[in-house]
């Protein structure tokens, strides 16, 4: 499956942004994800939801915060960003795979990825 995310884009501090990801082919399959790649270079998991959109998890500093939703039928998955921090700058990407729920913050389970959408918060 491909996957494209948009929405990105330049806000202040205490902003709101919502990013959505297409995917190409069915989605119904797979746990999906949004990742973000901090200031060292790593990759870091932000939002995972399971296969029929019923149950979600977050990292620690996003939680509160942001949600993530899907919506099978048209293949989008949704992550809506709010009480923005100059600390979410960073570019966004999701994916998608079949990790154990347990492990879906390790990007090596995720078999597909798209190109990321920059988010830029401005302090």
């Amino acid at each position: 499956v491909q996957l494209q995310a948009s929405g990105g884009g330049l806000v202040q501090a205490g902003g709101s942004l919502r990013l959505s990801c297409a995917a190409s082919g069915r989605t119904t399959n797979y746990i999906m994800a949004w990742f973000r790649t901090t200031s060292d270079k790593e990759r870091e998991f932000v939002a995972a939801i399971t296969r029929n959109g019923g149950v979600t998890g977050y990292a620690d500093d996003v939680k509160g915060r942001f949600i993530i939703s899907r919506d099978n039928s048209k293949r989008t998955v949704d992550l809506q960003m709010n009480n923005l921090k100059p600390e979410d700058t960073a570019p966004y990407y999701c994916a998608a795979g079949s990790p154990p729920w347990g492990s879906r913050e390790s990007t090596t389970l995720y078999h597909s990825w798209g190109p990321g959408t920059l988010v830029t918060v401005s302090s």
